[in-house]
């Protein structure tokens, strides 16, 4: 046991020493300005990945549609008809 305290004592009097040394480099406005660069970013991140969906549309026969919005697919897929006819006019 007497072999084991030794070590960590010294391990952790070395990050005690050395802690106070490295938080003084830099100045608290930049530590400041880097943390809330990093919650920014946070947020960004968590807000898009919030599913966003267009306004309800109401149908004849009562259904309620309410349609995801997909940002990241700029381009909607094309129906089956229209790439076999793509393809006929490319031949």
């Amino acid at each position: 046991m007497k072999k084991l305290l030794a070590p960590i004592a010294v391990s952790l009097s070395l990050c005690l020493a050395g802690g106070p040394a490295l938080a003084q480099e830099r100045s608290p406005e930049e530590l400041a300005r880097e943390g809330l660069a990093k919650l920014l970013s946070a947020l960004d991140l968590f807000i898009g990945s919030i599913p966003q969906y267009e306004t309800p549309e109401i149908l004849p026969n009562g259904d309620i549609i309410i349609r995801r919005i997909h940002p990241e697919d700029d381009k909607s897929p094309e129906s089956p008809r229209k790439q076999e006819e793509d393809r006929k006019d490319s031949i």
